[in-house]
């Protein structure tokens, strides 16, 4: 008896849980994505005192225009950036469309210089596997 006193508010939780509303699965709908837009800090104006480092420049073919841009270069040939992210003085410009995700890398050549594209990565919208840069680049142009 004992036992069954104490299993009792359990089953009884049981069926009022099954008997309730269905609610829906947090996972089953997600929100359209929202746009971000940062604003950039204040850049600093000397170099870190550990010293400048240069950026490696990716040089593959399909990127001449992209490789070497500055922020006003790469919003002429692609529009407005959909993300706009500083770190220090590096700057990352993400594009988008249907086909794919681009995101483009600017660093300055030179201590308090204009950061100019030295590197792009791609991916599909759909499901973020890698793209074709070249490709990507030639989907995103205007």
């Amino acid at each position: 008896m004992n036992k069954l006193v104490l299993l009792a508010p359990i089953v009884a939780s049981v069926f009022v849980t099954a008997c309730g509303p269905a609610s829906r699965s947090p996972v089953a709908s997600t929100p359209a994505p929202t746009r971000v837009a940062s604003v950039p800090p204040t850049r600093p104006t000397a170099p870190p005192a550990t010293g400048f480092r240069t950026a490696r420049v990716m040089t593959m073919p399909g990127l001449e225009g992209v490789i070497g841009a500055d922020t006003a270069g790469l919003q002429r040939q692609f529009g407005a950036p959909r993300l706009d992210v500083w770190e220090g003085d590096a700057r990352k410009l993400q594009f988008s469309g249907e086909a794919c995700v681009l995101d483009v890398y600017l660093y300055p050549p030179s201590p308090g210089g204009n950061p100019t594209a030295t590197y792009v990565d791609a991916r599909r919208s759909s499901d973020g596997l890698d793209v074709d840069r070249a490709a990507c680049v030639r989907a995103l142009k205007k």
